[in-house]
């Protein structure tokens, strides 16, 4: 295997939803500085979903259309897009517009959307376009998938986002003129440290990782030793022309294939390999997967951490960060493609989903608050449910890679309607009927 292709795979693999997964970490940062304040997070829920026309549009054209969309060139367009929109927002995300007679963030709305539709796309693209490389090289997109979101959350930590120190303060109640009539309370504030830099670097930083994913697609697609590493092996000028005919073949496929003779397949999905009920099962376990880690879990990841202190919750998301990753590092080495250990893996990490749900919901007083077990078991539990679920992705990513190129854009499209499904569940129950209650970080008591 060519090293030079690995780390070009996880480069690329990088630009996925490193834009995303960046702005969420700088909103301590962002939401102090902007009208919308703490109802952001709320809104760009929203306008992520509502970003998912993009892949909509890809999957619909691959199903009805195949081979009429040129892959290389979406995939040209909208790191393009990721990059452009990273670097405007640097200048334009504190900048105001009137809007029904309040002040809007309108430039960061629309950037954000612009970054919402390149990440949701790239689920339908370039998954897909690993087709072109051997099967081990997609376990090594899936890291650089999962270091999209552990690189930014480091920066972040680095920059100091978040930082919260309790310090002394000093109320006076009961002002009279007789000074015996006051009365002096001491209580701890909550005080948001400065930043080590500001929010424009850091998105200058993102901007920098999308061209890093812009210099890697063009070395895949172009680089000698990157060629050797296609499914057919070596490509010669005289083989160019072949490679070209089956990329096309690749794409232009569809996404069921019908031309099989029924008695040696078992569906029409695909090769044929796996039956209907096999397929329907590997696809609600990908949306289930996707929907409790990417935004059921992660809706209430600070309401189940931070009662038991800021260490908790910035340790928990770190180490959940590394977990991603961590998985795909596993799937490389034993890539298990077992459908019966694909649903006990699932029920493991829905299990462990389940207690930390369990203590969000309990928040701002749940389980052995006071103890320093409590905060060791919810760490424990983020990084036991996103080592499990990421691993339950990545073995998916392999067995529809299997099935052929219209089996990953099937892929990218369910991991995308997971997400659609928890963000309708979560938006309302977090940010319309307030069910989930925090606590403050240096008041709260708990008997």
């Amino acid at each position: 295997m060519s090293l030079l292709t690995h780390l070009l795979a996880c480069l690329f693999g990088m630009g996925s939803w490193v834009s995303i997964n960046g702005l969420w970490v700088e909103l301590p940062l962002v939401v102090p500085q902007i009208p919308e304040g703490w109802y952001l997070p709320s809104y760009l829920s929203v306008l992520i979903q509502m970003a998912n026309v993009g892949p909509l549009f890809v999957t619909l054209m691959h199903r009805f259309r195949p081979g009429a969309l040129n892959e290389a060139a979406i995939i040209y367009a909208i790191i393009g897009l990721g990059t452009a929109a990273s670097f405007l927002l640097a200048f334009f995300w504190k900048e105001t517009v009137v809007v029904a007679g309040a002040p809007r963030s309108v430039a960061l709305l629309v950037l954000t959307f612009f970054l919402a539709t390149v990440d949701c796309t790239s689920s339908v693209t370039f998954l897909p376009f690993m087709m072109r490389l051997k099967t081990q090289y997609l376990t090594t997109y899936y890291i650089g998938e999962g270091l999209s979101g552990l690189l930014p959350a480091l920066v972040a930590l680095i920059q100091g986002v978040g930082v919260v120190h309790c310090i002394n303060s000093t109320r006076f109640l009961n002002h009279t003129l007789n000074s015996s009539d006051s009365s002096v309370t001491f209580d701890l504030q909550a005080q948001y440290q400065p930043a080590n830099f500001s929010a424009e670097v850091f998105f200058f930083f993102l901007s920098a990782m999308m061209l890093v994913c812009l210099a890697a697609f063009l070395l895949l697609n172009y680089h000698p030793s990157v060629a050797r590493e296609r499914p057919g092996g070596r490509r010669t000028n005289r083989g160019k022309d072949k490679s070209e005919r089956d990329r096309k073949w690749a794409e232009q496929k569809p996404m069921m294939d019908t031309y099989r003779p029924a008695s040696q397949k078992r569906s029409s999905f695909g090769t044929g390999l796996y039956s209907w009920t096999q397929v329907f099962y590997i696809f609600v376990i990908l949306a289930w997967a996707n929907a409790l880690t990417n935004v059921v879990l992660p809706s209430v990841q600070s309401y189940s951490c931070l009662p038991y202190g800021n260490n908790s919750y910035h340790l928990s998301a770190t180490m959940a960060a590394v977990a991603n990753p961590l998985a795909c590092f596993i799937a490389m080495f034993f890539p298990i493609r077992s459908l019966l250990l694909m649903g006990a893996l699932t029920v493991s990490g829905s299990g462990v989903g389940a207690y930390i749900m369990g203590m969000a919901a309990l928040s701002p007083c749940p389980l052995l608050v006071n103890e320093t077990s409590g905060g060791v078991i919810i760490v424990l539990a983020w990084v036991l449910f996103i080592l499990t679920l990421s691993y339950v992705k990545v073995i998916i990513g392999l067995i529809l890679r299997d099935e052929g190129h219209g089996a990953l854009v099937w892929c990218g499209a369910v991991v995308q309607l997971g997400s659609l499904l928890g963000a309708v569940t979560m938006f309302p129950v977090v940010s319309v009927y307030s069910f989930f209650s925090s606590g403050d970080p240096c008041n709260t008591r708990c008997e």
